[in-house]
Protein backbone atom coordinates (compact mmCIF):
# COMPACT_ATOMS: atom_id res chain seq x y z
CA UNK A 1 0.00 0.00 0.00
CA UNK A 2 2.79 2.51 1.05
CA UNK A 3 4.44 1.25 -2.05
CA UNK A 4 1.21 2.49 -4.38
CA UNK A 5 0.87 5.64 -2.61
CA UNK A 6 4.36 6.73 -3.08
CA UNK A 7 4.26 5.50 -7.07
CA UNK A 8 1.08 7.27 -7.27
CA UNK A 9 2.17 10.62 -5.60
CA UNK A 10 5.83 10.67 -7.58
CA UNK A 11 3.25 10.40 -11.05
CA UNK A 12 1.03 13.14 -9.58
CA UNK A 13 4.36 15.09 -9.33
CA UNK A 14 5.54 14.10 -12.82
CA UNK A 15 2.29 15.50 -14.21
CA UNK A 16 2.31 19.02 -12.58
CA UNK A 17 6.14 19.81 -13.05
CA UNK A 18 5.17 19.16 -16.88
CA UNK A 19 2.41 21.51 -17.46
CA UNK A 20 3.52 24.94 -18.60
CA UNK A 21 3.00 27.99 -16.29
CA UNK A 22 -0.44 29.49 -16.36
CA UNK A 23 -2.91 33.01 -15.44
CA UNK A 24 -3.55 30.22 -12.61
CA UNK A 25 -0.31 30.01 -11.30
CA UNK A 26 -0.02 33.75 -11.23
CA UNK A 27 -2.05 33.91 -8.35
CA UNK A 28 0.70 33.08 -6.29
CA UNK A 29 2.98 36.17 -7.45
CA UNK A 30 3.15 39.37 -5.97
CA UNK A 31 1.90 41.63 -8.15
CA UNK A 32 2.94 44.90 -6.39
CA UNK A 33 5.85 47.05 -8.91
CA UNK A 34 4.46 49.59 -10.66
CA UNK A 35 5.52 50.29 -14.01
CA UNK A 36 7.05 53.53 -13.24
CA UNK A 37 9.04 51.79 -10.77
CA UNK A 38 10.37 49.33 -12.69
CA UNK A 39 13.75 50.14 -13.85
CA UNK A 40 14.30 48.24 -17.44
CA UNK A 41 15.83 49.36 -21.03
CA UNK A 42 14.63 48.34 -24.27
CA UNK A 43 11.47 46.58 -23.25
CA UNK A 44 9.64 43.56 -25.00
CA UNK A 45 5.98 42.34 -24.11
CA UNK A 46 4.89 38.70 -25.14
CA UNK A 47 1.29 38.50 -24.27
CA UNK A 48 0.66 34.66 -23.67
CA UNK A 49 -2.31 32.60 -21.66
CA UNK A 50 -4.01 36.03 -20.41
CA UNK A 51 -0.26 37.23 -19.11
CA UNK A 52 2.08 40.23 -19.98
CA UNK A 53 6.06 39.03 -20.00
CA UNK A 54 8.41 41.78 -19.99
CA UNK A 55 11.46 41.40 -20.66
CA UNK A 56 14.63 43.73 -21.25
CA UNK A 57 17.90 45.19 -19.92
CA UNK A 58 18.10 45.20 -16.62
CA UNK A 59 15.54 42.90 -15.51
CA UNK A 60 18.04 39.94 -14.73
CA UNK A 61 19.88 39.23 -11.20
CA UNK A 62 23.32 38.71 -12.30
CA UNK A 63 24.44 38.00 -15.73
CA UNK A 64 21.85 36.82 -17.85
CA UNK A 65 17.97 37.44 -19.02
CA UNK A 66 15.13 38.75 -17.05
CA UNK A 67 11.04 39.27 -16.86
CA UNK A 68 8.65 40.59 -15.52
CA UNK A 69 4.53 39.54 -15.48
CA UNK A 70 1.91 41.20 -15.38
CA UNK A 71 -1.69 40.72 -15.74
CA UNK A 72 -2.74 45.19 -16.57
CA UNK A 73 0.60 46.58 -17.96
CA UNK A 74 0.28 48.56 -14.56
CA UNK A 75 1.32 46.41 -11.17
CA UNK A 76 4.34 43.75 -11.82
CA UNK A 77 5.71 40.37 -10.47
CA UNK A 78 9.11 39.97 -10.78
CA UNK A 79 11.95 40.04 -11.89
CA UNK A 80 12.58 36.45 -12.69
CA UNK A 81 15.54 35.27 -14.36
CA UNK A 82 14.78 33.42 -17.55
CA UNK A 83 18.62 32.32 -18.03
CA UNK A 84 21.59 32.73 -15.75
CA UNK A 85 24.94 32.46 -17.18
CA UNK A 86 27.08 30.10 -15.09
CA UNK A 87 30.38 30.04 -14.64
CA UNK A 88 31.18 28.45 -18.44
CA UNK A 89 29.33 30.09 -20.46
CA UNK A 90 30.95 32.44 -22.66
CA UNK A 91 29.05 36.07 -21.96
CA UNK A 92 31.13 38.31 -20.49
CA UNK A 93 28.97 41.26 -20.09
CA UNK A 94 26.52 43.67 -21.83
CA UNK A 95 23.41 41.01 -21.40
CA UNK A 96 21.39 43.41 -23.57
CA UNK A 97 17.61 43.75 -25.05
CA UNK A 98 16.22 39.65 -25.01
CA UNK A 99 13.10 39.53 -26.92
CA UNK A 100 10.86 36.26 -26.52
CA UNK A 101 9.44 34.91 -29.43
CA UNK A 102 6.63 32.68 -29.78
CA UNK A 103 7.40 29.94 -32.32
CA UNK A 104 6.82 26.36 -33.78
CA UNK A 105 5.29 25.42 -29.95
CA UNK A 106 8.46 26.66 -28.38
CA UNK A 107 9.11 30.25 -27.08
CA UNK A 108 13.03 31.23 -28.03
CA UNK A 109 14.96 34.31 -27.00
CA UNK A 110 16.89 36.38 -29.07
CA UNK A 111 19.30 38.57 -27.20
CA UNK A 112 23.10 40.13 -26.85
CA UNK A 113 25.59 39.55 -24.83
CA UNK A 114 29.58 40.53 -25.56
CA UNK A 115 31.89 37.23 -25.82
CA UNK A 116 34.94 36.55 -23.80
CA UNK A 117 36.35 34.72 -26.44
CA UNK A 118 36.03 36.99 -29.48
CA UNK A 119 35.65 40.56 -28.01
CA UNK A 120 32.67 41.42 -29.45
CA UNK A 121 29.00 41.51 -28.76
CA UNK A 122 26.65 39.34 -30.78
CA UNK A 123 23.27 37.67 -30.90
CA UNK A 124 22.73 34.35 -29.56
CA UNK A 125 19.53 31.90 -29.66
CA UNK A 126 17.74 30.51 -26.46
CA UNK A 127 14.90 28.06 -26.16
CA UNK A 128 12.73 26.56 -23.30
CA UNK A 129 9.31 25.39 -23.35
CA UNK A 130 7.82 28.18 -21.24
CA UNK A 131 7.99 32.03 -21.08
CA UNK A 132 9.53 31.74 -17.93
CA UNK A 133 12.16 29.43 -18.84
CA UNK A 134 14.67 28.25 -17.80
CA UNK A 135 16.03 28.75 -21.34
CA UNK A 136 19.23 27.15 -23.49
CA UNK A 137 21.35 28.41 -25.61
CA UNK A 138 20.82 26.80 -28.75
CA UNK A 139 23.42 28.60 -31.50
CA UNK A 140 26.99 27.87 -31.31
CA UNK A 141 27.50 31.07 -29.83
CA UNK A 142 26.87 34.08 -31.08
CA UNK A 143 25.05 33.48 -34.60
CA UNK A 144 26.25 36.95 -35.88
CA UNK A 145 29.17 37.15 -37.66
CA UNK A 146 31.75 36.92 -34.65
CA UNK A 147 34.57 39.30 -36.15
CA UNK A 148 32.50 42.73 -35.18
CA UNK A 149 29.99 44.06 -33.32
CA UNK A 150 25.66 43.01 -33.81
CA UNK A 151 23.48 44.08 -31.38
CA UNK A 152 19.32 43.68 -30.92
CA UNK A 153 18.66 40.78 -32.97
CA UNK A 154 14.58 40.40 -33.85
CA UNK A 155 12.46 37.58 -35.20
CA UNK A 156 10.90 38.23 -38.65
CA UNK A 157 8.70 35.54 -40.35
CA UNK A 158 7.63 35.99 -43.55
CA UNK A 159 6.12 33.34 -45.84
CA UNK A 160 7.03 30.95 -43.35
CA UNK A 161 10.75 31.69 -43.77
CA UNK A 162 12.16 32.82 -40.69
CA UNK A 163 14.92 35.66 -40.72
CA UNK A 164 16.64 37.57 -38.50
CA UNK A 165 17.33 41.32 -38.12
CA UNK A 166 19.36 43.21 -36.67
CA UNK A 167 22.06 46.11 -35.85
CA UNK A 168 25.16 45.61 -37.51
CA UNK A 169 26.87 48.07 -34.55
CA UNK A 170 28.53 51.62 -35.91
CA UNK A 171 31.75 50.48 -33.69
CA UNK A 172 32.63 48.23 -36.39
CA UNK A 173 31.96 49.30 -39.57
CA UNK A 174 34.03 50.94 -41.77
CA UNK A 175 32.93 54.77 -41.57
CA UNK A 176 31.43 54.55 -38.08
CA UNK A 177 28.21 54.79 -38.83
CA UNK A 178 25.94 51.91 -38.01
CA UNK A 179 23.62 49.76 -40.47
CA UNK A 180 20.45 47.64 -39.80
CA UNK A 181 20.94 44.02 -41.52
CA UNK A 182 19.46 40.67 -42.06
CA UNK A 183 19.69 36.97 -42.92
CA UNK A 184 18.30 33.72 -43.34
CA UNK A 185 17.43 32.10 -40.43
CA UNK A 186 17.29 27.62 -40.23
CA UNK A 187 14.41 26.03 -39.81
CA UNK A 188 15.34 25.35 -36.23
CA UNK A 189 17.02 29.09 -35.97
CA UNK A 190 20.01 27.95 -35.09
CA UNK A 191 22.30 29.53 -37.52
CA UNK A 192 22.10 31.80 -40.87
CA UNK A 193 21.69 30.18 -44.42
CA UNK A 194 22.05 33.04 -45.79
CA UNK A 195 24.78 35.55 -45.67
CA UNK A 196 23.83 39.16 -43.81
CA UNK A 197 22.49 41.72 -46.29
CA UNK A 198 22.48 45.62 -45.30
CA UNK A 199 19.23 46.65 -45.36
CA UNK A 200 20.12 50.74 -44.73
CA UNK A 201 21.76 52.98 -42.76
CA UNK A 202 21.38 55.33 -39.45
CA UNK A 203 22.31 58.46 -41.63
CA UNK A 204 19.74 57.53 -43.93
CA UNK A 205 16.63 59.89 -42.76
CA UNK A 206 16.40 63.69 -43.10
CA UNK A 207 16.07 64.74 -39.62
CA UNK A 208 19.82 64.70 -38.68
CA UNK A 209 20.30 61.64 -37.59
CA UNK A 210 23.10 59.68 -34.86
CA UNK A 211 25.55 57.36 -35.93
CA UNK A 212 23.37 54.85 -34.54
CA UNK A 213 21.06 52.00 -35.24
CA UNK A 214 19.26 50.39 -32.40
CA UNK A 215 16.22 47.92 -31.85
CA UNK A 216 14.27 47.22 -34.62
CA UNK A 217 11.04 45.50 -35.02
CA UNK A 218 9.00 44.53 -38.09
CA UNK A 219 5.53 44.76 -38.66
CA UNK A 220 3.30 44.32 -41.70
CA UNK A 221 0.53 46.98 -41.51
CA UNK A 222 -3.24 46.24 -42.37
CA UNK A 223 -2.28 46.93 -46.62
CA UNK A 224 0.83 44.47 -46.46
CA UNK A 225 3.59 46.93 -46.11
CA UNK A 226 6.25 45.89 -43.87
CA UNK A 227 7.33 48.32 -41.30
CA UNK A 228 10.41 48.58 -38.98
CA UNK A 229 10.45 50.47 -36.29
CA UNK A 230 14.00 51.26 -35.43
CA UNK A 231 15.81 54.03 -33.12
CA UNK A 232 19.07 56.22 -33.77
CA UNK A 233 19.40 59.60 -31.57
CA UNK A 234 18.04 63.27 -33.16
CA UNK A 235 18.49 67.11 -32.13
CA UNK A 236 15.53 66.14 -30.03
CA UNK A 237 16.83 63.16 -28.43
CA UNK A 238 16.56 59.32 -28.55
CA UNK A 239 13.48 58.39 -30.88
CA UNK A 240 11.59 56.06 -32.74
CA UNK A 241 11.53 56.26 -36.55
CA UNK A 242 9.64 54.29 -39.01
CA UNK A 243 11.22 52.38 -42.35
CA UNK A 244 9.11 50.98 -44.97
CA UNK A 245 9.02 48.45 -48.08
CA UNK A 246 6.03 47.74 -50.46
CA UNK A 247 7.86 44.39 -51.00
CA UNK A 248 9.20 41.79 -48.66
CA UNK A 249 12.56 41.63 -46.17
CA UNK A 250 14.53 42.44 -49.33
CA UNK A 251 12.75 44.94 -50.59
CA UNK A 252 14.11 48.78 -51.07
CA UNK A 253 13.72 50.26 -47.71
CA UNK A 254 12.59 54.16 -47.48
CA UNK A 255 12.24 56.27 -44.40
CA UNK A 256 9.69 57.75 -42.92
CA UNK A 257 9.71 61.47 -42.74
CA UNK A 258 7.45 61.41 -39.41
CA UNK A 259 8.71 59.36 -36.73
CA UNK A 260 6.52 57.40 -34.59
CA UNK A 261 7.95 58.86 -30.84
CA UNK A 262 9.57 62.28 -30.65
CA UNK A 263 10.16 64.06 -27.60
CA UNK A 264 8.09 67.47 -28.51
CA UNK A 265 8.51 69.81 -25.60
CA UNK A 266 4.22 69.29 -24.75
CA UNK A 267 2.77 65.74 -24.44
CA UNK A 268 5.95 64.32 -24.71
CA UNK A 269 8.99 65.81 -22.37
CA UNK A 270 11.26 63.03 -22.15
CA UNK A 271 12.99 61.25 -25.12
CA UNK A 272 12.51 57.36 -25.56
CA UNK A 273 13.06 54.71 -27.83
CA UNK A 274 14.01 51.05 -28.76
CA UNK A 275 10.54 50.51 -29.49
CA UNK A 276 8.40 47.10 -30.77
CA UNK A 277 4.78 46.46 -31.12
CA UNK A 278 1.97 44.42 -29.32
CA UNK A 279 -1.82 44.06 -29.38
CA UNK A 280 -2.79 44.02 -25.45
CA UNK A 281 -5.80 41.70 -23.80
CA UNK A 282 -8.36 44.55 -25.36
CA UNK A 283 -7.04 43.88 -29.04
CA UNK A 284 -5.66 47.80 -28.92
CA UNK A 285 -2.11 47.50 -30.97
CA UNK A 286 0.55 48.80 -28.24
CA UNK A 287 3.73 50.76 -28.88
CA UNK A 288 6.35 49.67 -25.78
CA UNK A 289 9.44 51.77 -25.14
CA UNK A 290 11.70 52.70 -22.62
CA UNK A 291 12.27 56.43 -21.70
CA UNK A 292 13.96 58.27 -20.88
CA UNK A 293 17.04 57.26 -22.53
CA UNK A 294 20.02 58.15 -20.28
CA UNK A 295 18.20 57.70 -17.08
CA UNK A 296 20.43 60.10 -15.38
CA UNK A 297 17.89 62.55 -13.03
CA UNK A 298 14.62 59.96 -13.72
CA UNK A 299 14.12 56.34 -13.88
CA UNK A 300 14.47 54.74 -17.11
CA UNK A 301 11.19 52.54 -17.33
CA UNK A 302 9.27 51.17 -20.05
CA UNK A 303 5.88 53.56 -21.51
CA UNK A 304 2.99 51.94 -23.25
CA UNK A 305 1.16 54.32 -25.82
CA UNK A 306 -1.46 53.05 -27.97
CA UNK A 307 -0.81 53.11 -31.64
CA UNK A 308 -3.45 53.00 -34.54
CA UNK A 309 -2.29 51.06 -37.77
CA UNK A 310 -3.20 53.55 -40.91
CA UNK A 311 -2.07 50.95 -43.41
CA UNK A 312 0.78 53.54 -45.14
CA UNK A 313 1.64 54.55 -41.74
CA UNK A 314 1.65 54.06 -37.71
CA UNK A 315 0.92 57.04 -35.27
CA UNK A 316 0.34 57.69 -31.72
CA UNK A 317 -3.08 58.22 -30.57
CA UNK A 318 -2.16 62.31 -30.74
CA UNK A 319 -3.14 65.64 -31.80
CA UNK A 320 -0.55 66.20 -34.54
CA UNK A 321 1.75 68.95 -34.94
CA UNK A 322 0.93 70.85 -38.31
CA UNK A 323 4.49 69.89 -39.23
CA UNK A 324 4.05 66.50 -38.64
CA UNK A 325 0.47 66.38 -40.21
CA UNK A 326 1.92 68.16 -43.26
CA UNK A 327 4.84 65.24 -42.89
CA UNK A 328 2.46 62.17 -42.97
CA UNK A 329 0.83 63.82 -45.67
CA UNK A 330 4.20 63.79 -47.58
CA UNK A 331 4.62 59.53 -46.34
CA UNK A 332 1.10 58.79 -47.71
CA UNK A 333 2.00 60.04 -51.22
CA UNK A 334 5.44 58.25 -51.20
CA UNK A 335 3.84 55.33 -50.10
CA UNK A 336 2.30 54.91 -53.36
CA UNK A 337 6.05 54.43 -54.64
CA UNK A 338 8.10 52.74 -52.46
Amino acid sequence: MKKRFISFFLAVMTVCMSVPFSASAADAFDFSKRTESVFIRDPFVLVHDGLYYMYGTGAAQGKGYGCYVSRDLQRWAGPFNVFTADADFDGAADFWAPECHAYNDKFYLFATYRSGTTGHRGVSVFCADDPLGPFREITDGHITPHDRDSIDGTLYVENGVPYMVYVDEWTSTDDGVGRMAAAQMSGDLTHFVSEPKELFRADDPHWKPHKITDGPFLYRSKTGRLMMLWSNGSPEGYCVALASTRSGIGGVWRQHLARLFVRDGKKYMLDGGHGMLFTDLHGQLMLAIHSPNDGTDILTTAKFLPVTDKGYTLTLHETPTLRTALLRAVDRFLSLFV
